[in-house]
């Protein structure tokens, strides 16, 4: 029975606020603009970063958990400007020789180093594609077996090379989604074969396809594995380029006057066998440690040479997460704010309704309306209030988390829980902001209540 009067109120105080802000439909809706920012602001925020979170799971998911990444730096001083050479006189020490980075390299590592799980050797080469006569752009790359284990690849149709295909130098291969997409339109390219630079391939796999973003290609250095081409690397090197087998010509020209003058180093290019080893640790906690022995060991088998560059991924994508949490923490900071003013505004608002209605606020005493009445109709009100300010700011934050995909190309995603929170907070916010407007309506007595209107 308690409970029923109690609903009853309750709809009765409602239905009063309801008209009371209809009433003044200008003033509700410049006072619950603080409401309405707000709410959107944390809905947008939260969507921003649910979308960071999954580009970046994505991301790790690309460079893998344990991995470490060593790349060569070529030697690329430009040849036709004699003047950047380096000058080695009678008492200065020549550049020390380097074999460049290989697959020695890679074998050593892997045999030597207890917290090293397994190594992945790439070569790259920027070559073409034919086939039925069309002719596209793309990555030729040669690859271990182990490749695809270590960069979190499944082959989807088809199978990995085999032990034979590998040491036997043959010529198969395994292609990405887009490359079987442009070649073999409509058809599977399981089975077909196709001519890469000039050599005929067997198609023995095709990978899953792989959603790459631009970013992420951009700072993480990530290839679109949808267009690459991967061979056996033994098949990479016989039957296309083995940068450690020199076979252009040398100009003795170069070598005729070395003893009238200063000596000069001439650049050597690119000289290292492969273009990337990507080597996988067993344990997370043991990246940095095993980073600093590969810096050693390298060094050491490049006779003191620093010509080549290893970076950790994961170590990267912190720093981009730490870089997106402080953005968040921005806008969780200027959402607040704005919930904060939509709350004084509202509190506002209602203090001026008090003194606006004060003669009511004594009548309804004075009929017998107890001072919970008086704070359950001014709460009503403001609770109104935040729920329609609520409201707009929701169907305001879905649309400001599109327009910012849309314009930004930054990924946002919504989700059910934002939504909830952000309206449950603007409850709140109306029911604490309120709480003062309606103690001060209830504390007046219904005599001095008339009195001062």
């Amino acid at each position: 029975m308690v409970d029923k009067i109690f609903i009853e109120k309750l709809k009765a105080n409602f239905s009063e606020a309801y008209r009371v802000i209809i009433t003044n439909k200008v003033r509700t809706f410049l006072t619950a603009l603080g409401i309405i920012f707000g709410v959107a602001a944390v809905i947008a925020m939260l969507a921003i970063g649910n979308g960071a979170e999954k580009e970046i799971l994505a991301q790790l998911e690309l460079v893998g958990v344990n991995n470490v990444v060593i790349t060569p730096l070529p030697d690329n001083e430009d040849s036709s400007n004699s003047d950047e050479y380096e000058e080695v006189g009678e008492n200065s020490e020549p550049k020390r020789f380097s074999k460049g980075l290989d697959i020695l390299d890679a074998l050593s590592i892997q045999k030597n180093i207890p917290s090293v799980k397994l190594v992945s050797p790439e070569i790259i080469l920027d070559t073409y594609v034919i086939n039925n006569g069309k002719q596209n752009s793309v990555k030729l790359i040669g690859v271990s077996p182990l490749f695809f284990k270590a960069s979190n690849i499944d082959i989807e149709t088809g199978s990995n090379f085999s032990e034979y295909q590998t040491s036997n130098a043959l010529s198969v291969c395994i292609i990405g989604k887009k490359v079987e997409k442009k070649l073999f339109t409509g058809e599977s390219a399981l089975g077909k074969n196709i001519k890469v630079k000039n050599v005929w391939l067997q198609v023995v796999g095709i990978i899953e396809d792989k959603l790459i973003s631009e970013k992420a290609q951009e700072n993480l250095g990530i290839r679109d594995l949808n267009q690459d081409v991967y061979i056996p690397i033994k098949t990479f090197l016989v039957r296309y380029r083995d940068r450690k087998i020199i076979t252009d010509n040398i100009d003795i020209s170069n070598f005729q006057n070395q003893n009238t003058g200063p000596k000069k180093r001439f650049p050597r290019g690119n000289y290292h066998q492969i273009d990337k080893l990507t080597v996988q640790v067993n344990n997370t906690n043991e990246l940095q440690a095993t980073a600093d022995v590969l810096s050693r060991m390298i060094k050491r088998r490049h006779n003191d040479v620093l010509d080549f560059e290893i970076t950790i991924p994961i170590q990267l994508l912190k720093q981009q997460q730490k870089t997106k949490q402080i953005f968040n923490v921005v806008l969780s900071i200027i959402a607040g704010i704005s919930l904060l003013i939509g709350g004084i505004g509202i509190m506002n608002i209602m203090l001026a309704s008090v003194l606006e209605r004060t003669k009511e606020i004594g009548i309804i005493r004075a009929i017998g309306a107890t001072q919970e009445d008086v704070i359950l109709q001014f709460l009503s009100e403001s609770v109104l209030i935040s729920i329609g300010g609520g409201i707009i700011g929701i169907i305001v934050g879905i649309i400001g988390a599109y327009v910012i995909q849309f314009a930004t190309g930054i990924e946002t995603i919504l989700s059910i829980n934002s939504i909830i929170l952000s309206f449950f907070v603007a409850i709140i916010i109306g029911i604490v902001f309120g709480i003062a407007p309606a103690r001060a309506a209830a504390n007046k007595r219904p005599i001095e209540a008339i009195r001062d209107e």
